[in-house]
C-alpha cells in the first residue's frame, strides 16, 4: 500500500493480522484460567455462566471459600470478570485460547490472575482489641506557664501539676477545682512523684533542685543536691526507700529518700537522660536519653546491664506496663515495645507519629496514649501496636496554634481518665466514649505486610 493510488483512504484490515492479534489479547487477559465453556459441567452452577455468545464472564469453583457463599446451592461458585490483569507479559505465547488451568497448590509465585482462587494465609499478627475512643471532657486553667508534669496521689483524689510557672498546684480529680498551690522552685518544674508509702511528693526543675514536699505541712523538709545541671525527669522506687532523678548531666542519680544521700550517680549515657522508670526486679531501673539509648541498671553495684540502641532519636518518653513484663519507648522516629527482663525488641508500632513524642502512658485496659510536640494526641492498642485514634488538641482561646503541645500526660489511678498537660498552660482531661460501639466506630485494622525487624 506504499504506491497506493488512494492516499487518502486506510488500507483494508488483514484478517489474519486480527485473528492473532484477538487471540493473544485473549490468552493474556485470561492465562490460567479455564474458560466457562470448557469446565467440566456439574462443578459450577449454570447460572454462574452467562450463556452469551463469547462469553467474557469466568466461573471458578471456589475451594470452599466462607465469603462467597450462595443462598441456592451447595457448590460455592465464584464468578471472575475480565478485570483481571496480569502486571507480567513476559511468558505469553501468541497461541490460540490458553486451557491451561494454574491451580493454587502448584503454583509457586503468587500470579495476579490467579488469586482469586488462591488459599489465604491468615495474617500471624495479632488482632486489636476494639477500644473505645476517647474525648475532651474538662479543661483546666490555672497555670501561668507551660505545664511541664504530672504525678497522680494514689488515693486517687487528686493530682499535681508542675510548670514553667515554677509552681507546683494541686487540683481535684472529680471536680477539676484547684486545692493548693506551692512555690518554692525558681526554674520551670520539670518532673513529679507522689509516694504511695509516704506522705511525700517529690519535685524537680531545671534549677537544679530536688525537693521533697510533707503533704501534711505543705513544705519542703528535705533537698537533694548534687545535680549539675537541670533535673528533667524523676521517678520513686516502688518497694524501696529511693528516688531517682535523670538531667541535662546525661546521669541518673539515686537518693536514698531519708538520709538525702546520694546512693549511686548511674553515668554511661552520653547526652541528657530525660526518661526513667523503676520496677521491683531486675532491671530495677530503666533510663532513655538524648543519645538515643535506653540503658538497662544493676542496682546493687550501679553498673550498666544492658543497652539497647534500637531508637534513631532521642528516647524522650517510656511507658511500662501495669501487669505484662513489657514497656514502650517513644522516639521522633518510631514508638517500640520491648520485652523485660531481658529487652528483647517485640516490634514497633504500627502507624509513626511523624512528630516528637514528649510522654506516653498505658493502662491496664491495654490503651496506650501518646502526646506530641505538634498537640497530637494518639491513642494505640499495646498488643498490636494499631492505632485506633488519632486526636488533636485545640488551643486555649488566645493561644498560638503553635502553642499546641502535650509536655506530660497520665492516666489516673483506675486508667479511666486521661490528664495532659499542655504548652496552653491548661490541663485537659479526657475519657472513653460512653456512647460509642462497634458499629459507630469499627475496627479499621489491615494487618502489616512487611514488618521491620528491628
Amino acid at each position: 500500500d506504499l504506491f497506493s493510488p488512494i492516499h487518502s483512504q486506510l488500507a483494508p484490515l488483514d484478517p489474519e493480522s486480527k485473528r492473532i492479534r484477538m487471540s493473544h489479547k485473549i490468552s493474556v487477559e485470561y492465562k490460567g484460567i479455564k474458560v466457562g465453556s470448557e469446565i467440566v459441567p456439574g462443578q459450577v452452577n449454570s447460572a454462574a455462566v452467562e450463556a452469551s455468545g463469547s462469553s467474557t464472564v469466568l466461573a471458578i469453583s471456589g475451594p470452599g471459600d466462607s465469603r462467597v457463599s450462595q443462598k441456592g446451592g451447595a457448590q460455592n461458585a465464584l464468578v471472575v470478570g475480565p478485570s483481571l490483569q496480569p502486571k507480567t507479559l513476559n511468558d505469553v505465547g501468541v497461541s490460540g485460547k490458553s486451557t491451561s488451568v494454574i491451580t493454587a497448590s502448584g503454583s509457586s509465585e503468587r500470579n495476579f490472575s490467579t488469586s482469586a482462587i488462591m488459599e489465604r494465609i491468615p495474617s500471624k499478627w495479632p488482632r486489636p482489641v476494639w477500644h473505645p475512643p476517647w474525648k475532651n471532657y474538662r479543661v483546666i486553667s490555672g497555670h501561668l506557664g507551660w505545664v511541664r508534669s504530672i504525678a497522680f496521689d494514689p488515693s486517687n483524689t487528686w493530682f499535681g501539676t508542675g510548670s514553667a510557672d515554677r509552681t507546683i498546684k494541686i487540683w481535684d480529680v472529680g471536680s477539676g477545682r484547684l486545692k493548693l498551690t506551692l512555690t518554692g522552685h525558681i526554674e520551670q518544674v520539670r518532673g513529679l512523684a507522689v509516694s504511695q508509702r509516704h506522705t511525700y511528693m517529690f519535685s524537680a526543675g531545671d534549677d537544679k533542685q530536688v525537693k521533697c514536699w510533707d503533704l501534711e505541712q505543705n513544705k519542703v523538709v528535705r533537698s537533694y543536691h548534687g545535680h549539675l545541671s537541670g533535673v528533667y525527669c524523676l521517678a520513686l522506687h516502688p518497694t524501696i526507700d529511693l528516688l531517682l532523678t535523670g538531667g541535662r548531666d546525661s546521669v541518673c542519680r539515686v537518693w536514698d529518700i531519708r538520709t538525702k544521700v546520694q546512693a549511686f550517680a548511674l553515668s554511661g549515657h552520653d547526652n541528657t537522660v530525660c526518661s526513667v522508670f523503676t520496677r521491683p526486679t531486675d532491671p530495677q531501673v530503666v533510663t532513655g536519653s538524648h543519645d538515643s539509648t535506653i540503658k538497662f541498671w544493676d542496682l546493687r553495684y550501679g553498673k550498666t546491664m544492658l543497652t539497647l540502641t534500637h531508637h534513631k532519636k532521642s528516647v524522650r518518653a517510656m511507658a511500662l506496663h501495669p501487669t505484662e513484663h513489657c514497656f514502650a519507648s517513644a522516639s521522633a522516629d518510631n514508638i517500640k515495645k520491648f520485652s523485660l527482663p531481658k529487652g528483647e525488641f517485640l516490634h514497633n508500632m504500627l502507624s509513626q507519629q511523624k512528630t516528637i513524642i514528649n510522654a506516653m502512658a498505658v493502662n491496664e485496659d491495654g490503651v496506650m496514649a501518646t502526646g506530641g510536640d505538634n498537640g497530637s494526641l494518639w491513642f494505640w492498642d499495646w498488643k498490636s501496636g494499631h492505632n485506633f485514634q488519632q486526636a488533636q488538641t485545640i488551643v486555649q482561646p488566645g493561644s498560638l496554634d503553635s502553642e499546641a503541645g502535650i509536655y506530660a500526660l497520665s492516666y489516673d489511678m483506675t486508667g479511666s481518665r486521661l490528664v495532659t498537660c499542655e504548652a496552653d498552660k491548661t490541663i485537659k482531661m479526657w475519657k472513653e466514649d460512653e456512647d460509642a460501639t462497634t458499629e459507630t466506630h469499627p475496627l479499621n485494622f489491615k494487618p502489616p505486610k512487611d514488618i521491620r525487624r528491628f
